[in-house]
């Protein structure tokens, strides 16, 4: 018989044993770019749904590497998961790639972790704390999309745009105090922020819809367009820059 787990302490074996997978992938050399990015996103996957069917047999699933199963619709209970966040990252060479775990019970986070493999660090939801202290006078953003409505935040604010891959690599980067915000907008899905916005709100930190709205998981349709994990003291300023610019350009 299977030793019963906590949340908790699945959330963190979860997130560590896929970091040791992708890690032990990549270390070895024997694929490159596409083979490697793509025998990383399926050997986590399939461990992690395993271990879910496994020690938590009756929880729904939403993962960016399965297909979606409307089932979990009808569960309070529903992990998220993105096994590898930043494929183009890991496959390249680059350290901005994550783990995201995340268990949602009634639509918020409520266990999460973000493991960054390739620095040794994995944050977790019951331990992290926020790093409070003098701001950094950076905005980080996406290397890929970064959004114009983060320019209108930066020159206002007098900050520095930054860029970084993975969003839990990002919102990490706030967490440890490195950047005073991340802003996204432009598109991204459930997998992509419940894990990095579970351990960023346990931190302490502010995170919300662009507009100020509250974030929400395990809803019909994945898609959640913009996002905003930043320092508590800031957060007002920023919503107000953000609802001040989508009023003059229309959006985001």
């Amino acid at each position: 018989m299977t030793a019963h787990l906590d949340d908790a302490t699945l959330t963190h074996r979860l997130a560590v044993g896929t970091s040791e997978i992708l890690k032990g992938i990549r270390g070895v050399g024997l694929l490159q770019a596409l083979n490697l990015g793509d025998a990383g996103d399926d050997l986590a996957q399939n461990w992690i749904a395993r271990v879910l069917a496994q020690h938590r047999p009756d929880d729904g699933f939403l993962s960016e590497e399965a297909a979606d199963n409307p089932d979990r619709l009808n569960k309070d209970r529903v992990w998220i998961i993105d096994p590898l966040d930043g494929t183009k990252e890991f496959a390249t060479g680059r350290q901005d790639w994550a783990v995201h775990i995340a268990l949602v019970e009634n639509h918020k986070p409520i266990h999460a972790a973000v493991g960054l493999p390739d620095i040794g660090v994995n944050f977790f939801s019951d331990e992290a704390r926020a790093v409070l202290g003098p701001k950094s006078g950076k905005i980080i953003v996406s290397r890929n999309r970064a959004p114009k409505v983060a320019d209108y935040v930066a020159e206002h604010t007098g900050s520095e745009i930054t860029t970084y891959g993975s969003a839990g690599a990002k919102a990490m980067r706030v967490l440890l105090g490195d950047a005073d915000a991340y802003i996204h907008a432009g598109g991204q899905y459930e997998w992509d922020s419940a894990a990095p916005v579970g351990v960023a709100q346990a931190a302490g930190l502010h995170c919300s819809r662009l507009d100020g709205s509250e974030l929400t998981y395990n809803n019909a349709d994945p898609y959640l367009p913009d996002v905003l994990i930043c320092r508590p003291d800031m957060a007002d300023e920023i919503l107000q820059l953000c609802a001040t610019f989508k009023e003059e350009h229309g959006s985001y």
